[in-house]
């Protein structure tokens, strides 16, 4: 398995606003949605946040990011150059967003997107967001790339320089594992 692992170089204090609201629970009941049925559900023929539609469309990504982080900013582009809807919500407390998620601790990065009943914690790149879309093993909650390395997505230096690392499944049950790109 291991030649398999994909290795690569609102105002802060603000309310909760309705919108926000609403998507954590859209998310919410997506992520039931998807975990639970066996074909496309409604929501997923319509091409939304829980699933891709029938018609090829992209799921919308909703990335949860901290008012002031520019390297979510940048990620988020990415996806939308790459095709995704995307809509980006600041979120004042982080850490109750990836809670909500189930992100484990250990793997949590500095924006928290979802996006077809799954969770992506970071930078992860869009190749490895594709083929968690197509694939959607089961139990996968979500998949991670921890911290912030350099030169992962939306994490480019000026000067080139990449740190190694590498993207990780975790599943409903609790369990992690490096995720095979």
């Amino acid at each position: 398995m291991s030649g398999d692992l994909l290795h690569v170089g609102g105002a802060s204090g603000a309310a909760l606003t309705r919108r926000s609201m609403l998507a954590g629970t859209c998310a919410a009941v997506g992520m039931l949605v998807a975990g639970c049925s066996r074909g496309p559900t409604e929501a997923q023929q319509a091409g939304t946040a829980e699933g891709p539609a029938a018609d090829g469309r992209r799921p919308t990504m909703i990335v949860h990011k901290d008012p002031n982080c520019g390297c979510c900013q940048a990620w988020a582009d990415i996806a939308r150059r790459a095709g995704h809807p995307v809509e980006v919500v600041d979120e004042p407390n982080m850490a109750a967003v990836k809670a909500r998620l189930g992100v484990p601790a250990e793997l949590g990065s500095c924006h928290t997107t979802e996006i077809a009943g799954l969770v992506i914690e970071g930078h992860v790149p869009l190749e490895a967001v594709e083929r968690a879309l197509r694939e959607r093993p089961q139990g996968l909650r979500g998949i991670a790339v921890p911290g912030m390395p350099a030169g992962s997505p939306g994490m480019e230096t000026s000067d080139g320089r990449r740190e190694p690392f590498q993207v990780i499944a975790f599943h409903v049950d609790g369990q992690t594992s490096p995720y095979a790109g």
